[in-house]
């Protein structure tokens, strides 16, 4: 059985970073980038675990096993996270003053489970556990990742903006 929850142990903390570590590009051929998508930061668990202080992270759990989790991060860590400070300072120049957002830090899901509507539901569950006051979620897509690009575009998230570091294109989107 499938069940959607907040991260609240140091164990489910190091199942996210186990299975952020099978998704990063560098334990990735690049056929697998093109076709299953890939993560671009590589979290502590000193940073993951203060994250989830500030704002639970939601996770999908099978039989004691994460497969899935979306990273809930409070601005106040974009400056803790280098390849993430363009991003923030973008997001600063085009959301209104009345967005009372989050920023959804890294969304993953196991190679086996993809494709089985896991990805809408972990952002389903994060919507449901935000604080009453949070009323967006705010995160940026690396514009080669079109798995990713075109998951995020298929439950609602909308752009803000493209901008470009690093030789590498961006896409900041927003879910209402």
């Amino acid at each position: 059985m499938l069940i959607y929850k907040q991260a609240d142990s140091d164990i489910e903390l190091r199942q996210i970073l186990t299975l952020q570590q099978a998704n990063l590009p560098k334990n990735l051929t690049k056929e697998e980038k093109a076709k299953e998508g890939f993560l671009t930061v590589e979290h502590s668990f000193e940073l993951l675990k203060a994250m989830n202080e500030v704002c639970k992270h939601t996770i999908a759990v099978s039989e004691d096993k994460i497969i899935g989790y979306a990273l809930s991060m409070h601005p106040k860590f974009g400056e803790e996270i280098e390849i993430l400070k363009p991003m923030l300072a973008e997001i600063k120049k085009v959301v209104p003053l009345d967005y009372n957002y989050i920023i959804m830090g890294q969304v993953c899901i196991a190679k086996n489970y993809r494709g089985k509507g896991i990805f809408r539901e972990l952002y389903n569950a994060m919507k449901e556990f935000l604080p009453n006051n949070i009323n967006k979620i705010i995160t940026e897509v690396d514009i080669k990742n079109t798995r990713s690009i075109t998951a995020h575009q298929a439950i609602g998230f909308k752009e803000l903006k493209r901008y470009w570091v690093d030789e590498k294109e961006w896409s900041i989107v927003v879910l209402k």
